[in-house]
């Protein structure tokens, strides 16, 4: 193999792991570091962070090539989807299984130091992951199952932290669940007359009319659990200063996705990494610049 033809190999690992793409990565990050900066009070090893975010990355990028292999008959005939490197031939199936499962095995090596409760949910992570492409068969609403998949950083955020997972961590998993079915319905909703007609499930398709509608009750639920949340731990301004400012954006989604063009709705859909950054951005200033200023 020439190094012109191995870069051209690496840049359609790339493409399949859709590191060009961030914003998946991002959404699967800040409900990580949501978990993290609550359950250490904002004062999280960095050493953790760090294994986290490499993890996010390593488990996004799995997770895309298990998908594109799920979908490897589909994807053909969907314009949006129709140049992925399986899609087109240009990586093989066999292919695209080593990958991910390097990829996998990385992950699970990242974290070992951690303990024997991250591991056992290290598990069922991968399980979310390697099954999330598959319930588009069969689900009504896969994308609340995208939720816990995205979300399941949360829970192994508290129990490296504790060594245990308590209900406020489960709670925020809910939301996640909320907020994955307003952010996946509207991406939902670029593809939705392709995914008809080769028979594909989504939450676009299954709210049918009322899809807008239900991507804002979503939006409400999600952000009321969330706000429902600070009010437990006896968070202040700071923390529901970004809830606020997420509900805001939420509120723009809607003037976006109201007359369901395609653009439009995968405008929206990449302008949720602004939703979890006002929550994170909270969060940092509840526990990291607040006390700066009373001390």
């Amino acid at each position: 193999m020439t190094l012109s033809e191995f870069k051209q190999r690496v840049d359609l690992y790339e493409k399949l792991m859709r590191l060009d793409k961030p914003v998946g990565t991002l959404l699967l990050l800040w409900p990580t570091l949501w978990g993290l900066w609550l359950a250490t009070g904002g004062a999280p090893d960095p050493l953790l962070v760090l294994i986290f975010c490499l993890g996010t990355v390593l488990m996004r990028s799995a997770g895309c090539v298990i998908n594109d292999y799920a979908d490897r008959d589909f994807d053909a005939h969907v314009e949006r989807t129709k140049d992925r490197p399986i899609a087109t031939g240009q990586v093989s199936r066999q292919e695209a299984l080593w990958l991910a499962g390097g990829l996998t095995v990385t992950a699970g090596m990242l974290i070992l130091p951690l303990g024997k409760m991250v591991l056992e949910l290290s598990v069922f992570a991968v399980f979310l992951a390697a099954s999330y492409p598959f319930t588009k068969r069969f689900f009504a609403i896969p994308q609340a199952y995208l939720g816990v998949a995205f979300g399941f950083g949360i829970p192994m955020s508290y129990a490296a932290v504790h060594d245990m997972v308590p209900s406020l961590a489960w709670w925020l998993l809910l939301a996640n669940v909320f907020w994955a079915i307003a952010y996946d319905t509207e991406y939902a909703m670029v593809d939705r007359e392709d995914d008809l007609k080769i028979g594909i499930r989504t939450s676009a398709i299954t709210f049918g009319k009322f899809d807008v509608a239900a991507v804002m009750a979503s939006y409400a639920i999600a952000l009321a659990i969330l706000c429902g949340v600070g009010v437990v731990e006896k968070l202040s301004w700071g923390y529901q200063s970004g809830i606020a400012t997420a509900t805001l954006i939420a509120g723009y989604h809607y003037t976006l996705i109201r007359g369901r063009a395609r653009e439009a709705c995968f405008k929206a859909f990449r302008h949720n990494v602004w939703i979890g950054a006002a929550i994170f951005s909270g969060l940092i200033i509840e526990f990291n610049l607040l006390p700066r200023f009373v001390a």
